[in-house]
């Protein structure tokens, strides 16, 4: 595939005009300034703040996007955790999974924090389980020790309707005037039914029910515990099919008139009931103390938290195949559970872990055999994550500090001030080398590795790489490939040259016959990179990462910059 690419690149290359190589070397010079500015914006403010006043205009700054440091570069803390996974039943796995909850859980508590690019990863060796945390850039070391080391809280919420304080004599007065009114219009909606009006009809025109309005009441069929309480006594009791209640009927929304329409099902032998009523209902809202003076908190207490999850796990719908995740509750939650649903159907149970919602569904029927499903149009990944995150607020996972190590300011730019001087010198003796060695080639490669370094350093802003000292290593290690290709290149033109070719044919010759042993070379560099990134660590795997993007930008310059340099600037 490369020899391919390569030869296109060769041969169409013997086919185009001088004009052509300097124009795409003039291209490649305009994205190399462009990049240059976006590396080191102040070189370009500065020339701008100088030339707006003197040409009467008032051209911008350039965009300013920092480089993401690492802790070893910026300063910052370095925490160890030492976690107790014994309490957690099963396999190692079981423990790894538990232990990547709480990973999960830490990491969010310091991004909330205001924490940028902090590293959060897990460690296990024998019979240590160990979290390693290292927050860049935090001075506050109390305050972040404090909130990771506290225990994740998972608590189950229902919708709290409880007012704020007591209505005023108005406010009472306004509620019960507001309520009368609907139970007047449920009445009188009842007299004309009973008058021989058609029930979905007068649904449609004034049931407050958005769900059913539309389809005349219709609530379709519904078992035992998937209706409020009132509703219930209704449809299965003393109601017949075909009947209209009489009365309205009050429930917590408000006033229902309600129609039974069909029933199928009924006690099965083995005793268990799996009876099913159709109906449907005209609903007339009324107002709660809540509608007039709405609570602090628009959530409260259940007294259902973590302590009574079992666990959490992915499960798939039968009928759609879709995620979704499954809960397990113990003998105390399930009953806790069974009466939080049962007051709650059709309204919201949130569920929070550390304060903040991680799942707000709504409640379709009780539920009482401690077992419950959140369904929400998941993805596999996104299903893995919200499990992930309730076993770690139900697994008790304590973490203890062993080890706390500051990484002082003064070091970290101490370090990054001698990588840089050491950079920027070994890029100069590489520059002087070439020009001593190969004369004017050598200007060309020196030309086609500054090119190289601000290509490099823009994506390294631009895809938000994190610099560390490994990650410099990787860079200056890049440099030197891209040297190492442009030897090649070049003692190859001068063995063409003593065959007698001239021009264009020894540039292409050259190229031809070093390409072989640079992709060679980068691929097989390329691919340890990948296992480096596979297997390692994050310090590590900064490096791979920072090597594999300059491996990949050596390339371009020696195989794409320097060609097109020497071609432009050739004579046939």
């Amino acid at each position: 595939m490369f020899k391919n690419i390569f030869s296109k690149l060769v041969y169409r290359g013997e086919k185009s005009n001088r004009r052509k190589y300097r124009l795409t070397v003039l291209a490649i010079i305009i994205v190399a300034v462009f990049c240059f500015c976006y590396v080191t914006p102040n070189y370009y403010d500065k020339i701008i703040d100088w030339l707006n006043p003197k040409i009467g205009q008032n051209f911008p700054h350039f965009i300013k996007t920092p480089f993401r440091l690492g802790l070893d570069l910026q300063g910052g803390t370095h925490l160890v955790y030492e976690a107790d996974v014994l309490k957690i039943e099963g396999e190692t796995s079981e423990q790894g999974l538990a232990l990547e909850g709480v990973r999960d859980v830490i990491e969010r508590r310091v991004n909330a924090f205001g924490v940028s690019e902090p590293i959060v990863q897990t460690n296990h060796s024998g019979d240590n389980w160990r979290l390693i945390v290292e927050l860049a850039g935090v001075h506050n070391v109390d305050q972040a020790i404090k909130m990771i080391g506290e225990t994740p809280i998972l608590e189950f919420k229902e919708e709290n309707h409880e007012p704020s304080r007591e209505l005023t004599e108005k406010e009472s007065k306004e509620m019960k005037e507001f309520n009368n009114k609907a139970l007047e219009t449920a009445k009188d909606i009842v007299i004309k039914i009973n008058g021989g009006e058609d029930f979905g009809e007068l649904a449609k025109e004034f049931s407050e029910d958005p769900g059913s309005k539309e389809q005349g009441g219709e609530l379709g069929f519904a078992q035992k515990g998937m209706m409020v309480p009132e509703f219930e006594e209704a449809i299965f009791g003393d109601l017949e099919v075909g009947k209209i209640t009489e009365e309205p009927i009050k429930t917590q929304f408000g006033y229902h008139i309600i129609k039974k329409e069909e029933i199928k099902g009924g006690i099965q032998p083995d005793g268990v009931d799996n009876t099913e009523v159709r109906s449907a209902h005209i609903l007339i809202r009324t107002k709660l103390e809540a509608d007039f003076v709405p609570p602090v908190d628009p959530w409260k207490n259940t007294g259902l938290s973590g302590k009574q999850l079992v666990k959490s796990q992915v499960e798939f719908d039968p009928n759609t195949n879709e995620p979704e995740v499954g809960l397990i509750f113990d003998d105390e939650g399930k009953d806790l559970f069974s009466e939080i649903t049962k007051r709650n159907v059709g309204k919201k149970v949130a569920i929070f872990l550390d304060g903040m919602p991680l799942s707000i569904p709504v409640v379709n029927e009780q539920i009482r055999d401690g077992r419950a499903v959140i369904s929400g149009g998941f993805d596999i990944k996104e299903a893995k994550k919200l499990s992930q995150r309730l076993n770690a607020g139900a697994l008790p996972v304590p973490i203890t500090l062993i080890s706390q190590n500051t990484v002082g300011a003064s070091l970290g730019q101490a370090s990054l001030d001698k990588s840089l001087k050491a950079g920027i010198w070994g890029f100069c003796a590489i520059i002087i080398f070439l020009l001593i060695v190969y004369r004017l080639k050598g200007l060309v490669a020196a030309i086609a590795l500054i090119i190289y370094a601000v290509f490099t350093l823009s994506l390294f802003k631009l895809f938000g790489i994190t610099l560390t000292l490994a990650g410099l290593a990787g860079l200056v290690l890049s440099i030197g490939m891209a040297v190492d290709a442009n030897v090649l290149i070049f003692e190859r033109m001068k063995e063409e040259k003593h065959l007698g070719k001239t021009g264009l044919r020894l540039i292409d010759d050259g190229f031809s016959r070093a390409w072989t042993s640079i992709r060679d070379g980068n691929i097989s560099t390329l691919l340890t990179c990948l296992i480096l990134i596979w297997f390692s660590t994050s310090m590590v795997k900064g490096f791979a990462i920072t090597l594999i993007i300059g491996i990949l930008m050596s390339m371009f310059s020696a195989v794409v910059v320097t060609m097109f340099l020497l071609k432009g600037f050739t004579r046939k």
